[in-house]
């Protein structure tokens, strides 16, 4: 097998897709000729001006920050709180309503009242989004709880395994799709959400900016904000959860 021409491939079929993209939003820009939809051209050379002037790295900074510590406190909480869940079913019959209910709560509610309870501060705005991530994540380890093979666990038993080598060995690897399912849903989610709580009741971050530049209708400044966010999480894809997924996944493409 040609993994390294399939990398390749891989690879060049992004870049011509961006490039598609690119053309087909030029293409639109010249036709509207509208201000509310500047050109690629217009919109790199702001991305340009951001950068230069240092705006960007440090809104780029704080809102990569944020999105970090909540996806880790949702990711960390979250995997606990489903394989207690799912181990142990007096727990879930607990607290199934609660998750069902989380999990359908409205971002924009619980920044709110993280905001008016915690007041608006940083650890707020942290909790809130990572709050709106954790049910999520617990429904998905729950259900990869329940699917373990009960077989080896009988194994582990007989082989006389300790709680730690018994999870190591047997249940994270049947565990590793859906935290990687729960990982990849989580980054989507929680920089959306954090740019909620950046409008909502921050002074830095891509969000606030993005709200400063609607304010100003500068639709150039609100797509170059927009795009370099993009590009980040693009990359953290690309180079880290990809070929993080690929790495744990070797032993499936050995069998």
């Amino acid at each position: 097998m040609n993994l390294g021409g399939a990398a390749g491939e891989r690879l060049l079929s992004r870049i011509v897709s961006l490039c598609l993209l690119g053309v087909l939003w030029h293409v639109a820009s010249v036709v509207t000729h509208s201000r509310t939809l500047p050109g690629p051209v217009a919109v790199a050379a702001r991305l340009q001006e951001e950068i230069a002037s240092g705006a960007m790295a440090h809104h780029l900074g704080i809102t990569l920050f944020r999105v970090a510590c909540a996806f880790l406190l949702s990711l960390v909480g979250g995997s606990i709180l489903g394989i207690a869940l799912g181990r142990w079913g007096r727990l879930d019959a607990v607290f199934d309503s609660w998750l069902i209910g989380f999990v359908n709560l409205p971002a924009l509610v619980i920044i709110v009242l993280a905001y008016i309870w915690l007041g608006m501060t940083e650890s707020a705005a942290i909790i809130a989004v990572a709050l709106n991530k954790l049910p999520s994540t617990a429904i998905l380890l729950r259900e990869g709880t329940r699917a373990l093979d009960p077989q080896l666990n009988l194994m582990a038993r007989a082989f006389r395994f300790g709680p730690w080598t018994s999870f190591r060995h047997v249940a994270l690897p049947q565990l590793t799709p859906y935290l990687l399912g729960a990982s990849r849903s989580g980054l989507a989610l929680i920089w959306k959400v954090v740019l909620v709580a950046e409008i909502l009741g921050r002074s830095d971050g891509v969000g606030f900016q993005i709200e400063v530049c609607f304010q100003l209708f500068d639709v150039a400044g609100i797509l170059a904000y927009t795009i370099a966010f993009a590009l980040v999480v693009l990359g953290l894809e690309w180079l880290l959860l990809q070929p993080f997924e690929r790495r744990i996944n070797r032993w499936r493409l050995a069998s």
